[in-house]
């Protein structure tokens, strides 16, 4: 019996080794399968400025302020010089980077504010939640969501009934007081003052969940939620979205009381910039500090539109907030992520598209389906993201606010502006008055070469105004 035995043993023996191989076997495929999911969806940060100049990062040149967290991640990672935002304001523009679309498609086209204004301006009182947003086919991907910082979609002043912001595709949220759901409303302090004061108090009638704060740390409030969040989403190894966008550096500025400086607005501004990047670096530490958030986070950092006047910079451009001129349009872009984008330490001074591009771009490195029946205005531009070069194929087209015909000491601003090529073209509604700038040669857009080159006028024209006929009208022409 004995040799029977021992060979019985040894057969079990080996069956047994030969089942802990499979396992491991299984165990390292099921690993490699993980690891291969997670690296074809990539965490996505959208950090997104409000009211900043092209020129105000210290690393688009401004030599007023210093912008160390910013700047380091253009060092590690890739800055944009012919980036584009999809309109001059807020509301509109927010509205284009969240659903790939054109704003005027929404009847979103100025600043959301109060019922009547926004009849008046023929624009929706909020953005419809059917709209393609990103985060809505990213959670349906699988990613966790959340917006932390201003929305101004809808939900402000007596516009009490807009739609939840976790309506549109977000797990959590956390706003200001243009937005509906849990929010931080801001606390003034000037220097020599004991007790702060109160702005927006109305906006405590927008829904329970408010909380006071500094304005100048609201910032903080913001990155302070997103960090849980990111935490929460790593320990369950689930991709993440989120949208961190603070109300700096929109006026009124109110800094930290010991960067007050003279008080001027330029001073202020100034001092809201730097705190600002200061508060960000708790943000990207937490992501640059674990080896497994760097080598699969991309962190997309721009401004909403251009400068107030007397604020912020456009560096060279001509214009600012609310301009179809470059300085009202053209946004910094700074793009990181260490282990997904094909250069470090990259200038792009060439590639032109804007933020429509970014929902379908980001759809297709995320792996993610594009919504059903839905066109989208951007275009894919995934090798130019990270830095491989490349622009949009279709011209970039623009509507000015409604509102917004004289602004800023300019009257009769252009109404209509398409960006094609080298070339600017801004005109009327009706596609009267027409400006044509070369903006290889004349960033500062001085020398309208309109007389000179007739068939570019001709063109350009022609496909702008159909486009804008194209597209819902707002109230602009009557009012």
């Amino acid at each position: 019996m004995g040799p029977i035995v021992n060979e019985c043993g040894k057969r079990v023996m080996h069956l047994f080794s030969e089942v802990f191989r499979l396992l491991l076997v299984a165990a390292f495929i099921m690993t490699f399968a993980q690891e291969s999911d997670a690296a074809d969806q990539p965490n996505i940060v959208l950090v997104f400025i409000d009211d900043m100049g092209w020129g105000d990062f210290s690393c688009f040149g401004n030599d007023d302020a210093e912008t160390p967290n910013i700047d380091r991640l253009a060092t590690e990672g890739v800055r944009f010089e012919q980036f584009y935002v999809n309109s001059p304001i807020c509301s509109p523009s927010r509205t284009a980077i969240s659903t790939g679309q054109y704003p005027q498609r929404w009847r979103i086209t100025s600043f959301l504010n109060n019922r009547k204004d926004n009849q008046r301006r023929g624009m929706a009182q909020w953005l419809d939640p059917k709209a393609p947003m990103l985060a809505r086919s990213l959670h349906e991907a699988g990613y966790t969501t959340g917006h932390f910082g201003k929305w101004h979609m809808g939900g402000q002043r007596d516009v009490n009934e807009a739609p939840e912001i976790t309506e549109y595709g977000f797990d959590e949220s956390l706003t200001n007081f243009e937005g509906m759901g849990p929010k931080l409303l801001p606390l003034t302090l000037k220097p020599g003052q004991k007790k702060p004061g109160k702005i927006w108090g109305k906006a405590e009638n927008l829904g329970e969940g408010y909380r006071w704060m500094l304005r100048s740390e609201i910032t903080t409030g913001f990155v302070d939620a997103a960090i849980p969040f990111i935490d929460k989403a790593a320990k369950a190894n689930k991709p993440f979205y989120i949208n961190l966008w603070p109300d700096d550096v929109h006026a009124p500025f109110w800094p930290p009381v010991e960067t007050w400086g003279d008080g001027s607005k330029r001073r202020l501004y100034l001092s809201v910039l730097e705190s600002m990047d200061k508060q960000f670096g708790k943000l990207f530490d937490r992501i640059r500090d674990d080896d497994a958030l760097r080598d699969n986070t991309l962190i997309l950092v721009c401004s909403d539109n251009g400068p107030a006047q007397g604020a912020g910079e456009a560096g060279p451009f001509r214009g600012f907030k609310t301009h179809l001129y470059e300085g009202g349009v053209r946004s910094p872009l700074v793009v990181w992520g260490p282990g997904i984008a094909k250069k470090q330490n990259h200038v792009d001074k060439q590639s032109v598209f804007s933020a429509i591009d970014l929902v379908p771009t980001l759809l297709e490195l995320t792996n993610t389906p594009f919504p059903k029946d839905t066109t989208f205005d951007g275009e894919h531009l995934v090798n130019t993201l990270l830095g491989e070069g490349g622009s949009r194929d279709a011209p970039i087209f623009f509507r000015r606010p409604p509102d917004r015909d004289s602004f800023y000491g300019v009257e009769d601003l252009p109404d209509l502006a398409v960006r094609s090529s080298k070339w600017n073209l801004l005109c009327e509604y009706d596609g009267s008055d027409v400006e044509l700038y070369d903006l290889s040669t004349d960033p500062s857009e001085s020398m309208n070469l309109a007389d000179q080159h007739v068939e570019v006028v001709s063109e350009l024209t022609k496909s702008l105004l159909s486009w804008h006929q194209s597209m819902p009208p707002d109230n602009g022409p009557s009012l």
